[in-house]
């Protein structure tokens, strides 16, 4: 529990890169779209974010990322140049409240100018 808390204290929610990733209106639930400078490994073994022991992917930017946001798909693929994203993903359920995560590294800035090192986090929240 305590890792759960220390890795969840490490983020930076960014309502731009929400914007950018997320659908515009869910339907359901809720999206928030956070980093962390830790290694996606890190956040992994830091429990709480992504099940124990999620595997990681190595994808191309379009996969990774999908296609529910309104980011520039050309300007993303250009960033990343071939590059692949490490991706894992996983969810966890308890209490009435269901999430879905998706661990992203390295991750772009906003304007897409740019990829940070460490890992961007992208939950979708349901409270049933």
């Amino acid at each position: 529990m305590i890792a759960k808390i220390v890795v969840a204290a490490l983020l930076t929610c960014d309502p731009a890169l929400a914007a950018l990733f997320t659908p515009r209106h869910a339907q359901l639930g809720r999206y928030e779209v956070c980093t962390t400078p830790d290694a996606i490994e890190t956040v992994i073994a830091g429990g709480g974010l992504a099940p124990a022991g999620a595997s990681i992917d190595a994808l191309e930017s379009l996969e990774a990322f999908g296609g529910a946001g309104s980011y520039d798909r050309s300007r993303l693929a250009r960033l990343y140049g071939g590059a692949r994203v490490r991706v894992a993903r996983g969810w966890t359920e308890s209490a009435g409240r269901f999430e879905s995560i998706t661990l992203l590294s390295p991750y772009p800035d906003a304007s897409l100018s740019r990829l940070n090192p460490g890992t961007m986090v992208i939950r979708w929240t349901l409270e049933r």
